[in-house]
């Protein structure tokens, strides 16, 4: 009771309303701005993440170069299909796709884009749910088959739609007697796909892959195999068995090996945050100090009457730090509160930002994804508020023994 009313006494009755408000509204700034930082963050290595798995091998596997009696350097798999089956009855290994790939031109009347084709079969393009997604994509994926799927970014950059032809020209095509002239063939664009990654739709296209085969001169054989494994956060544990069942020349090439030096960064970037925000809400809870010392000076004749007719100490003590730490839990509440509804209408935000500076909010090609994700968690909540409320409590307690350790007599003497 007596600390509730000197939080809301007014400065002319001795409060420090003000102050009050100033540590409130501080604290409650502080923790939304920690939980929607660890919102946007932990979105953000989610949906990296998930494009990476989504349209990306889990597990490549190849082979070791072998020396040919030319001096050319081999590494194709010529019993792709043998050494398919047999990955493929590993536990944990959904599928496992044989895989051509080459680095050729794309082009389309006058403009022309660098692309890295993928031969594939068809069965096993649509079991890649980023490139699969009937709601980012256009065409049938059906009639992969009879043509060639496109990235919306390679599409946009050749000005094509579904259904027009597109020509990919390869510089290492047909030998002839007099050398190897230029592969050019023509595709129809039966289907454009969007990864959500800036990079893989910029860049990427994929072919059938007995015509992919014949394209890039890999009659009978594949560059590699393309794994998917039911557990892409433990792929590290399979690769013993994945190499035992591919043969001896067989390599390994996971996922984390791709991106393990971007997602390294990743974390590193995460404690550096939390350790600023931290600082901040630090910063914040140190109004309460302030505003609570300055209320133990006005209150310095409340204390020593209260002291006089029987209260404790420890009493004393508990009505200042209540007082504390009841500003620190309002404003951890309200910041909680903040924080959340940001990371739930994220895009909403967003888009409200991105059309007020006229689009140009959000670079795909720096970042690499289309929009600001966020996903809430509630370990990031859970973390942010128990910064918040230890800190809170932490910080009342030196004000509050100023005041339960004030000595009566020397409160009341100049009254």
């Amino acid at each position: 009771m007596i600390a509730w009313r000197y939080l809301r006494a007014r400065r002319a009755e001795g409060g420090v309303s003000v102050m009050t408000w100033i540590s409130l509204i501080g604290i409650t700034l502080a923790v939304f701005a920690l939980i929607a930082t660890l919102a946007v963050r932990s979105g953000f290595r989610a949906e990296f993440v998930d494009t990476i798995l989504g349209a990306n091998a889990h597990v490549t596997i190849y082979n070791l170069g072998e020396v040919k009696p030319n001096g050319q350097i081999d590494r194709t798999i010529a019993d792709y299909r043998a050494m398919a089956e047999a990955v493929a009855e590993v536990p944990g290994v959904t599928r496992a796709a044989p895989l051509v790939r080459g680095q050729v031109m794309a082009n389309k009347h006058q403009a022309n884009a660098g692309v890295e084709v993928f031969g594939i079969a068809g069965e096993d393009l649509a079991t890649l749910p980023r490139i699969a997604n009937p709601e980012t994509s256009e065409g049938e994926i059906a009639r992969f088959d009879e043509g060639i799927a496109l990235g919306s970014g390679v599409a946009s950059t050749l000005g094509v739609q579904v259904g027009d032809t597109i020509k990919l020209i390869s510089p290492n095509g047909v030998k002839t007697a007099f050398g190897t002239s230029p592969r050019v063939n023509g595709y129809e664009v039966v289907y454009i796909f969007s990864a959500g990654r800036y990079d893989i739709d910029r860049t990427r296209a994929y072919l059938p892959l007995g015509e992919a085969q014949t394209f890039f001169n890999r009659e009978g054989v594949v560059d590699e195999l393309e794994v998917m494994v039911e557990e892409p956060e433990a792929v590290d544990t399979m690769g013993p068995a994945l190499l035992q069942a591919a043969g001896e020349r067989a390599q390994v090439w996971t996922w984390r090996d791709a991106s393990g030096s971007f997602l390294s960064a990743l974390d590193i970037e995460d404690r550096v945050m939390f350790v600023i925000l931290s600082i901040l809400v630090l910063i914040a809870a140190m109004n309460i100090v302030s505003g609570l010392i300055m209320l133990v000076k006005n209150k310095g004749r409340d204390i020593g009457i209260l002291r006089t007719m029987g209260l404790t100490e420890g009493s004393v003590l508990r009505v200042f730090f209540i007082c504390g730490a009841f500003t620190g839990l309002i404003g951890t509440a309200m910041g909680v509160l903040l924080g959340c509804l940001f990371a739930i209408y994220v895009d909403q935000i967003f888009a409200a930002v991105n059309w007020l500076s006229g689009g140009t909010a959000w670079d795909a090609s720096v970042r690499g994804i289309y929009f600001l994700p966020a996903k809430l968690q509630i370990g990031d909540v859970l973390s942010a508020v128990a910064l918040s409320l230890g800190l809170s409590f932490v910080v009342t307690i030196f004000p509050a023994r100023r005041a339960a350790r004030m000595n009566p007599v020397e409160a009341l003497r100049y009254e």
